[in-house]
């Protein structure tokens, strides 16, 4: 077993947070992969379980994780495990004495906490717990407050609050290494945030798209429909040059009207910029401008490490492309006593991604990643509605439920090749890499899924339910 195995084949242990479930894995294999280490799990992942087990890495490598993970809330240095108090006894009874070593002399001090997982313990049975370790040899002295080392005592009591065990169906005790970076969460959230709109992506969840992207220091990345820029700081918080696009000339100008409450007009200062400078990333900020993602600027051979982006839905921003005379359909004379002919027209979703994927093929650079959010109507949702590119591999592909109809997926690929003109053929002829057509209904079937929720609520008050 690899707790067996000395100092190299230590194992660790990551005490996960239990929100954005489904992120969780994709964000620790690309941090991983960014050191170019494998993700080597003792046993099976589960997805709902609170705790991960890793091999085959170093203490380096879990503090690499933490220093920029936001699926995590702890490491540890494994020393034992097991599914019963017994189990967990015999299992650090076997852990190598000059592993435990540095850490237990009596020239040091330390404490251990106990933490268990939907599970609430008094002060007394925590206690129990702690005394029930008195096997181990431990040479130093507690200090609550400021100690040396910290060590950790975490039982899994299942996931379902319902139906708790008088028992955990499993145990851990481990030397704690490091946190990782919730705090960002709370430090970066939208409603500190110097320049919002209607859809600045959530703190957590921007973090969570660097990290599937390997953001990294030095690096350039690009957000395509850039809004008010929340992807940008996220990334810049982790070294990158940024820059992006947006066809909206108030959004990228920070003109017009507010999206917070009791504000009717942006100030002068509320910008893109101004949102990096306040995190103190604004050397990392290349510019903004006002673009149409379907008509890129991008000379050819332009090359991003990274494409992360948020497109419309048509829910709260519109889908809107620029268009030329020649695109309308309704006769000019039409038009008489308006100051301009509309040159705005509809972009589909299915155009969208189509445009996204294509770009991303072209300006990323080999290794690099695409990373944007596909919205679904649930009922209908099945694999093959994610767009394809033949240059383009397939990372990652995780749920975040808005409703019970609807929900956007996280994708991530990765560019696995440069483009030919038998890619293009292929992507023309090949049903795999056609645009899944149903999602230009997206809008339509999202309202119409709350009328029939608010019809179905107003029934219940009706009937006196």
């Amino acid at each position: 077993m690899a707790l067996h195995c000395g100092r190299t084949c230590r194992q660790y242990l990551l005490h996960l947070a239990h929100d954005n479930v489904d992120f969780r894995l994709p964000e620790i294999k690309a941090l991983l992969s960014l050191r170019n280490r494998p993700f080597d799990t003792s046993e099976t992942f589960k997805e709902k379980s609170p705790f991960c087990q890793l091999n085959g890495l170093s203490e380096e490598d879990i503090q690499s994780i933490m220093s920029r993970t936001v699926c995590a809330k702890s490491a540890f240095e494994l020393w034992g495990h097991g599914k019963s108090t017994a189990e967990l006894k015999a299992s650090l009874l076997r852990y190598p004495v000059e592993n435990m070593a540095p850490y237990l002399q009596h020239n040091s001090t330390y404490k251990i906490n106990v933490y268990t997982f939907n599970k609430t313990l008094v002060f007394e049975d925590r206690i129990k717990k702690i005394d029930a370790l008195d096997f181990l040899p431990f040479e130093g002295k507690v200090n609550l407050k400021d100690p040396d080392h910290i060590f950790c005592l975490l039982e899994d009591y299942g996931s379902d609050p319902n139906e708790i065990p008088e028992e955990p169906f499993h145990i851990y005790f481990g030397r704690w290494i490091a946190d990782g970076q919730r705090e960002l969460i709370r430090s970066y959230s939208v409603k500190k945030r110097h320049f919002i709109g209607n859809t600045s992506m959530d703190a957590g969840l921007s973090f969570i798209m660097a990290n599937h992207a390997k953001v990294k220091a030095n690096d350039l990345v690009y957000d395509p429909f850039v809004g008010t820029g929340s992807l940008l700081v996220a990334c810049s918080r982790f070294g990158a040059y940024v820059c992006g696009t947006d066809i909206d000339y108030n959004t990228i100008h920070g003109i017009g009207k507010a999206s917070r409450k009791d504000q009717k007009w942006r100030g002068p200062d509320e910008n893109i910029r101004a949102n990096l400078r306040q995190y103190g990333t604004e050397s990392l900020y290349l510019d903004v401008m006002v673009s149409d993602a379907s008509k890129h600027v991008w000379r050819k051979g332009a090359k991003f490490d990274a494409i992360v982006t948020d497109p419309p839905y048509g829910i709260r921003e519109s889908t809107r492309r620029t268009g030329s005379h020649k695109d309308i359909t309704k006769p000019l004379e039409d038009f008489s006593g308006e100051s301009h002919v509309p040159v705005s027209m509809a972009y589909h979703l299915s155009d969208i991604f189509a445009d996204l994927l294509n770009f991303a093929a072209h300006h990323l650079v080999l290794g690099g990643r695409l990373v944007y959010w596909l919205p679904v109507y649930r009922p209908e949702y099945c694999e093959e509605m994610v767009p394809l590119h033949p240059c383009l591999t397939l990372i990652s592909n995780c749920e975040q439920t808005l409703s019970s109809h609807t929900s956007r997926r996280l994708i991530t690929m990765e560019k696995t090749k440069e483009p030919e003109e038998s890619d293009r053929l292929m992507h023309l002829a090949d049903p795999r890499f056609t645009p899944y057509q149903g999602h230009n209904s997206f809008r339509e079937k999202y309202f119409s899924g709350l009328t029939k929720k608010n019809a179905k609520e107003n029934a219940k008050t009706t009937s006196g339910e």
